[in-house]
C-alpha cells in the first residue's frame, strides 16, 4: 500500500456473498495489509494501489477444503501436492484428514504446512502409522497400533496446525477388531478438546474368519460413542455402513437422533460420492455442514501424472481430474440452494476449525482469503462414481483467489474442464 492509496487492492463490482455476516450485495471489497479492510457500494478510484473488475462475479470468502489427503511422498501414492489442490485450485485452506500421525506431524509441519501457499492444517491419524499408502494395509489400523497417551500429547503441542483427530468406522475394521480404536480415538480427541472426524462406509474387506458385521448395528454402535461437534463423513457413500439403511433403502434412524444432538456432517466427497445416494439423504432433510473433496491419489488423474515415480503401477490412480469447486456444483445440482453450499466451504468450516475470527468471512480485519468465482451458466454433464450422470444449469469455476491479500492464479491441473451436456 502506498503512502498516497488508502488500500493496496480493490475488487470492483463483484457479487459479494459472505454467508457468516449475512451479506449478499454487488459493491466493492477491499485489502489493505493482508486483511479486509472494507465493503462498500463503490470505493473512489484513487482509493487503491491496483483495482481489479470482478463485476458479475461471485467474491466469496477464501475455500476452505475439510478433507483434503496433502502429505506429499510421505503418503505415498496417495498424497498431492497442496497448492495444486489448493490455492492452485482456488481454495484458500486445506485440513489433511488423518495424514500425519503423532510420529510424522514434524515432517507434515516442515514439509508440507510450511512451505506450502495454502494454509495447510490437519486432523491428526489415531493410528501411528498415519495415511501410509491411503490405509492401504488393514494390518496397520488395529488398536495396539494406537498410542493414546502421546498422540495426545503431539496435538496439545501441535495446535496452530492440529484441529481435530481422524479415525475410521467401517465393517472390515469391525470384523476384526470391534468398535475398540474408535473408542481410542475419541479418548484423543477428548484429550485434546478437538473434534472426531469418523469415516463411515466399507474401506477394507472382512478378516478372513472373523465375525461378519451388520452395517446398520455398527452405526447404531457408534453414535454413543460421539459427542456435538463430532463429524460424520461421506453420507452420500454408495459403500454400505454409511448413513442408508440396508434394510430400508433410507436414513438410518439414528443418524436423524445423532444430528439432534450436535453431531454434523461432511460431505468426504472423494470416490463415495453417488447421487442416488445424496437424493435420499437430502430428501430426508439432512444436509451438510461442511463440504471436503477428498481428492487423493487414487482418484485424480492430473495430466503428467503417470509419469510421477511415486504412483506407478497404481490401477487406482487415474480416475479423473476433480476439485473443490466441482463438488461444489454437484451440491447445486442436487437443489442445495448457493448461499448453503457457499456456506459448506466458508462460514462453516471455520467455525469447525475453530478459526472463524480469522478466516471464513469478509468483515473487516479478517485475513484476507478471498474467492473470486464464476457461476458458468450452461448445460453442464456431472458423473458419480457409480456412473451416474446428470444435468447441471450452473457450474462453479473458480477464476483466482488472494491468500492474505495476495492474487493466486488457478492454474491446476486437478480442475476438470466443463462438459457440456449433449444437446
Amino acid at each position: 500500500m502506498s503512502a498516497q492509496h488508502s488500500f493496496d487492492l480493490v475488487l470492483r463490482g463483484g457479487r459479494i456473498i459472505d454467508p457468516a455476516n449475512g451479506v449478499d450485495a454487488v459493491g466493492d471489497l477491499a485489502i489493505a495489509d493482508g486483511r479486509i479492510a472494507a465493503l462498500a457500494p463503490r470505493v473512489p478510484d484513487g482509493a487503491a494501489d491496483r483495482i481489479i473488475d470482478v463485476s458479475g462475479k461471485l467474491v466469496v470468502p477464501g475455500l476452505i477444503d475439510t478433507h483434503a489427503h496433502v502429505f506429499e511422498h510421505v503418503t505415498g501414492r496417495f498424497g498431492l501436492n497442496p497448492d495444486m489442490v489448493g490455492v492452485r485450485s482456488g481454495v484458500s485452506t486445506l485440513v489433511d484428514q488423518g495424514g500425519p500421525s503423532l510420529m510424522t506431524l514434524p515432517a507434515f509441519r516442515r514439509f508440507i504446512a510450511e512451505p506450502a501457499r495454502s494454509r495447510t492444517l490437519c486432523f491428526l491419524s489415531a493410528y501411528l502409522v498415519g495415511g501410509l499408502e491411503g490405509h492401504y494395509y488393514p494390518q496397520l489400523y488395529r488398536p495396539d497400533c494406537v498410542d493414546v497417551d502421546a498422540t495426545i500429547r503431539a496435538g496439545l503441542a501441535n495446535r496452530d496446525l492440529v484441529r481435530g483427530i481422524k479415525a475410521h468406522c467401517e465393517m472390515g475394521g469391525a470384523s476384526r477388531w470391534g468398535l475398540e480404536v474408535m473408542k481410542l480415538a475419541k479418548r484423543i480427541a477428548a484429550g485434546i478438546g478437538v473434534p472426531l472426524y469418523v469415516h463411515l462406509g466399507r474401506l477394507w474387506p472382512d478378516a478372513e474368519g472373523g465375525r461378519a458385521v451388520d452395517p446398520d448395528l455398527l452405526v447404531e454402535e457408534l453414535i454413543p460413542i460421539l459427542e456435538p461437534g463430532d463429524i460424520l463423513a461421506h453420507p452420500f457413500t454408495r459403500h454400505p455402513g454409511g448413513f442408508i439403511s440396508t434394510r430400508t433403502g433410507e436414513v438410518h434412524p439414528v443418524i436423524h437422533r445423532a444430528l439432534e444432538r450436535g453431531l454434523t456432517v461432511d460431505v468426504g466427497h472423494g470416490s463415495h460420492f453417488s447421487f442416488e445416494m445424496a437424493r435420499r439423504t437430502l430428501a430426508a432433510g439432512i444436509r451438510p455442514h461442511t463440504l471436503g473433496a477428498d481428492l487423493h491419489g487414487y482418484n485424480v488423474k492430473a495430466p503428467g501424472g503417470d509419469a510421477d515415480p511415486d504412483r506407478a503401477g497404481n490401477p487406482f490412480f487415474g480416475v479423473a481430474p476433480f476439485s473443490l469447486t466441482h463438488a461444489m456444483t454437484e451440491l447445486l445440482a442436487l437443489g442445495v440452494p448457493l448461499a448453503e453450499v457457499l456456506a459448506t466451504v466458508t462460514a462453516n468450516p471455520a467455525r469447525m476449525l475453530g478459526m472463524a475470527g480469522e478466516i471464513g468471512a469478509l468483515a473487516p480485519g479478517m485475513v484476507a482469503d478471498v474467492a473470486v468465482l464464476d457461476l458458468r451458466p450452461g448445460a453442464w454433464r456431472l458423473s458419480d462414481n457409480s456412473g451416474e450422470t446428470v444435468e447441471a444449469a450452473h457450474m462453479v469455476v473458480p477464476e483466482f483467489s488472494l491468500r492474505a491479500g495476495v492474487p493466486v492464479a488457478v492454474d491446476s491441473p486437478l480442475l476438470p474442464a466443463p462438459v457440456p451436456a449433449a444437446a
